[in-house]
């Protein structure tokens, strides 16, 4: 028995706010949306991918934001991500509590914390 990788993460959103994240996780953060199998479909929420990372948003009728608990999104260039994100009204928090590396934390549409990441040069 061997665990051998994480397949995605999952956030919760609150009905109707597809459009508002497909906006998001697209034209800010870059990554394409995926198509949910029509069983899922039919359930809401939407599905997103970057390089191996999956995020997937399902709907929820009691929806409370992830203030806390977040994915950590790996990117190359972290200035031109804060920098891109700051310039749609997104708030970057800069952290430099993690040696070896360069991090930001912002918040998607609907209230859940994200962790953007970039490893320090060596």
């Amino acid at each position: 028995m061997t665990l051998v990788g994480v397949d995605h993460v999952q956030l919760a959103a609150p009905p109707g706010s597809e459009e508002v994240l497909r906006s998001f996780y697209v034209d800010d953060l870059g990554m394409t949306e995926l198509p949910k199998p029509p069983a899922l479909a039919a359930r809401g929420g939407c599905w997103f991918r970057a390089g191996a990372a999956e995020l997937h948003l399902g709907i929820d009728r009691d929806f409370h934001p992830a203030k806390k608990a977040h994915p950590g999104l790996l990117v190359r260039d972290i200035e031109s991500y804060a920098r891109r994100l700051a310039g749609r009204g997104v708030a970057v928090e800069w952290d430099d509590l993690l040696p070896g590396w360069r991090r930001f934390y912002c918040s998607d549409p609907v209230g859940n914390r994200l962790e953007i990441l970039e490893p320090e040069p060596q």
